[in-house]
């Protein structure tokens, strides 16, 4: 950037010895924090509903000779809290139902209301991972007089887990109870249970363990197999127990289809009662006091807290979900109608038969802003003597400190005119530059920009047409060398150039870069000249240029060599007040969405386009990433890679056919995959904190940009002199 630029040095605090501490500023620190919670809230939802990290490991029978003979041969119900060593049945005629694995949505809420409808008790082993996804349920079962057991966390056999994890697995199952209905529960049922006489020696030191916790665990001894789908008539059929005895009967209200379980429970139920069947709960039925305790204090709030992240989790992801699908419906949108309209725009410039009128040749001024740009000034100033259209150049020195302009005069070029000014700002550099120029087309560039020989020519050939208020250039990074130097050379050959074509078909090119465009000086006096409205004055101009009915065309054989920033702080700095500089130029030329005429086609045309693409595409972008690290942590992990590698594959053919256009070596695009998750969650932090800056109303200053030099165009250095003829003859 060739003006003066003020920047808002990071925040700094006193260490205790004096020396000044560099602190996180707030707009920065605000935007990382966001896109961690994002991140926490999807890994919170993988973590919950995925099945990858649970344990599906099932352990096979073993031999039974550390099992007391009594719990083999006693009842469901087996106590060893405080050193006890019992087992216990349900009486005659009394029946308990259980249901395993649930909560589901689906299912649940239709055995509740059978057993509400039949006057029936019930108790749920619920997991804690669909607990915390739907705790209204667990609390309806609560409210409804049905008891809840713990059934795990993540539903793994235990047998094969350390007592730590299995501290764990009851410790969180507990703590979605507590969230989700206000209680907890001294039952559980180990996962992958059946009967008492299938203890075994490595299942029964778990149970041993539960009891010194304060479980009673809870197998069952008649088991309907309703998980097997053997119609409604054998799932009854194995429920039914034998000779008036009692029971605890294994359902399951979660894990899949379970339409024959409720038809089979539907009849099951009535039937039972006429046989003088109880269905109670299951200290209900032990006449024993119930296993369910209210929670208060800090345990509520806890399991609280926990069933209020999750569901949000829920909420955020879907949103994200639905955010995701549209940026990617928008990007491959975006994709095709820019091959398709750049495809188009190559073939229409390289007809032999096109012409934009008669050819442009008389003189025009070139203008060049400049604050400290001693690095870059020579270099720049050469590049235009070489031009092999006639120009005069003038030197806009904004205040500068360095001795920009000194170097100038002592170049003692023909045709090159040195004008001071008090620093003011590049908009005001341009329009002084402006005031002295002596021509009728007005070409503008940064003052750490070269241009090649046939630039200014291949520039101000558009203005043939007199419809034409304005031409963008092509600008092109020159220090590419860098990793950082070459995702910007990517970006500006697929993002910026690639974009230009498909805007000039559709006549709403939003930016004329500041590195190489040219204006019809009657168009910019009619429009007011450069603004300092905005910090982005090319997108502003260009903007107004629209609204007062100008066509602005792109001419992509102008090239022009700039220096891009080369550490990720200079990058920041400049994308910062692009993006920011962006949205206020939206927002000040709002009103064309509704006028008429030429302002009103660039409003409802250009400015959504602008919106869509530079705004809010690149603010949703890195949800592609995101959701790869989801696909890939929690699954389909094979699916996941495929869907982002076929959109990395989109953009490489789009940025391959962008290299072709310009006429760019291919071996740059080795870089493509790494720009794609690395550089674009730069420019998400730096979007976001743009929009943070704008909806607090913050004011963000130019930011300079130290420059190097280092940029040449392409054949190495300009000659120190070159003598123009006045009547060359430019080429259409």
């Amino acid at each position: 950037m060739a003006s003066r630029t003020r920047h808002h040095g990071p925040a700094t605090t006193t260490a205790r010895d004096g020396s000044p501490r560099r602190r996180l500023p707030m707009r920065l620190l605000l935007p990382m924090l966001l896109l961690v919670a994002l991140v926490a809230m999807l890994m919170l939802r993988g973590y919950v509903h995925s099945e990858i990290l649970a344990d599906h490991r099932i352990q096979p029978e073993a031999a039974t000779g550390k099992v007391p003979e009594k719990i083999l041969d006693g009842g469901p119900v087996i106590d060893t809290r405080s050193g006890r060593t019992t087992s216990l049945k349900v009486p005659d005629h009394r029946l308990v139902l259980t249901f395993d694995d649930g909560p589901d949505p689906t299912w649940t809420p239709k055995v509740l209301d059978v057993l509400k409808e039949h006057h029936a008790h019930a108790v749920f082993f619920v997991t804690g991972t669909m607990t915390s996804r739907y705790p209204e349920l667990v609390k309806r079962m609560v409210d409804e007089g049905h008891e809840v057991g713990l059934h795990t966390f993540n539903h793994p056999d235990l047998s094969y887990q350390s007592k730590s994890r299995i501290d764990w697995e009851l410790s969180q199952n507990q703590l979605a109870l507590a969230g989700a209905a206000g209680i907890r529960s001294s039952l559980f049922r180990p996962p992958y249970s059946s009967f008492a006489d299938a203890m075994d020696d490595k299942s029964w030191p778990v149970t041993e363990y539960i009891g010194t916790k304060g479980y009673l665990t809870v197998v069952n001894n008649t088991d309907s197999e309703d998980w097997q789908k053997p119609g409604v008539d054998e799932i009854i059929s194995n429920a039914t127990p034998r000779d008036g005895k009692g029971a605890i009967v294994l359902m399951h209200d979660s894990g899949g289809d379970r339409h024959q379980t409720v038809e089979a429970l539907d009849r099951f139920l009535p039937e039972m009662q006429e046989k003088g069947y109880r269905f109670d709960n299951l200290t209900e039925a032990l006449d024993a006091p119930s296993a369910l305790t209210p929670v208060a204090g800090v345990d509520l709030w806890k399991g609280r807290a926990w069933v209020f992240l999750v569901r949000a989790s829920d909420d955020i992801t879907g949103v994200m979900a639905v955010a995701l699908a549209v940026i990617g419906a928008t990007v491959i949108g975006r994709f095709v109608l820019m091959l398709l309209l750049s495809g188009a725009h190559a073939r229409r410039v390289r007809r032999k038969d096109f012409s934009w009128g008669p050819p442009v040749t008389e003189p025009v001024s070139v203008l060049v802003p400049a604050y400290n740009e001693a690095k870059c000034i020579e270099n720049t100033v050469r590049s235009l003597m070489a031009s092999e259209h006639p120009i005069e150049v003038i030197v806009v020195d904004d205040g500068s400190s360095d001795g920009t302009a000194r170097i100038v005069e002592a170049m003692g070029l023909p045709n090159v005119r040195v004008v001071r000014q008090l620093n003011a700002g590049k908009p005001a550099a341009l329009n002084r530059g402006l005031a002295n120029a002596s021509h009728d087309i007005v070409v503008m560039m940064d003052g750490d920009t070269v241009f090649e020989p046939a630039t200014v020519r291949e520039l101000v050939q558009p203005f043939g047409d007199p419809k034409v208020g304005a031409v963008a250039g092509n600008a092109k990074v020159g220090n590419r060398d860098s990793m950082i130097g070459a995702w910007q050379h990517i970006e500006y050959v697929m993002g910026f150039n690639l974009d230009r074509r498909m805007y000039d078909l559709l006549r709403c090119m939003p930016t004329i870069p500041g590195a190489v465009g040219a204006f019809r000086r009657s168009a910019l006096e009619r429009v007011g000249g450069m603004s300092d409205d905005t910090l982005a004055e090319d997108t502003d101009i260009t903007m107004a240029m629209h609204r007062d009915g100008w066509r602005v065309v792109y001419a992509e054989n102008a090239r022009a060599w700039t220096e891009a920033p080369e550490t990720v702080q200079q990058l920041w700095s400049q994308r910062y007040r692009w993006s920011y500089g962006t949205m206020q130029a939206i927002w000040k030329h709002r009103r064309a969405l509704v006028e008429k005429g030429p302002s009103g086609r660039f409003g409802r045309v250009g400015l959504p386009l602008v919106a869509m693409f530079m705004v809010v595409a690149p603010l949703l972008a890195p949800l592609i990433d995101i959701f790869l690290i989801y696909g890939v942590v929690f699954g389909p992990t094979q699916k996941t890679i495929v869907a982002w590698l076929g959109v990395l594959a989109v953009q490489a053919v789009c940025a391959a056919y962008a290299f072709r256009l310009d006429r760019e070596r291919m071996t740059h695009l080795i870089s493509l995959p790494l720009q794609q998750i690395l550089y674009r969650q730069l420019m998400y932090v730096v979007l976001l904190q743009s929009w943070i800056t704008a909806l607090t109303g913050g004011r963000l200053r130019w930011q300079k940009l130290r420059r190097t030099g280092v940029v040449e165009a392409p054949g190495g250095p300009v000659p120190s002199q070159r003598t123009r003829s006045s009547d060359r003859r430019p080429v259409a």
